[in-house]
């Protein structure tokens, strides 16, 4: 028995019919054709589904798409654009912060949330603002290395904003 369910994705309003049981992710994927939120363990351990409902990292596999009924669900495609990347992004391209890039979309999430709660934070807290985000192909040296340079990008704006 389908149901409807009305919220907003990358700002735009969107309905879909689903089923009850229906995963954030699949409804992501599937009934809107999002297919940057991946899918890579089905047990919540490796963060490749994380996208921002209401502002918060949240594992898209972990919630019942029933649950973003009026809520404001980002993925990495609202976060930026082919010709106008987010800073996290761009920092992560300038850093080589994938291989495989099945894990990018989800640190990228993280790492976007991380900042907003802490906009300076040292190695040893991107790591752990990282931690439930697993890659398989880089060793995290790189990306740890885009957080902090995009922490340092997003700071000079701030300051340029506030002066000028």
């Amino acid at each position: 028995m389908a149901i409807p369910v009305d919220f907003q994705v990358n700002g735009k309003a969107v309905h879909v019919e689903i089923e009850p049981e229906t995963l954030l992710v699949e409804a992501l994927r599937v009934n809107l054709g999002l297919t940057g939120t991946h899918v890579g363990c089905d047990t919540s351990q490796c963060g490749a589904c994380v996208v921002h409902v209401d502002g918060r990292s949240v594992k898209s596999c972990t919630m019942l798409a029933v649950q973003a009924a009026g809520t404001k669900v980002v993925t990495i495609e609202g976060l930026g654009s082919a010709t106008s990347l987010h800073p996290m992004q761009a920092a992560f391209r300038e850093h080589h912060a994938l291989q495989c890039g099945f894990c990018t979309p989800g640190m990228i999430m993280s790492a976007v949330e991380l900042l907003q709660h802490n906009p300076d934070p040292s190695e040893d807290e991107v790591r752990a603002g990282l931690d439930g985000n697993i890659c398989r192909c880089t060793g995290y040296h790189n990306i740890v290395a885009a957080v902090l340079d995009c922490a340092k990008t997003m700071q000079l704006r701030a300051a340029e904003k506030a002066h000028g």
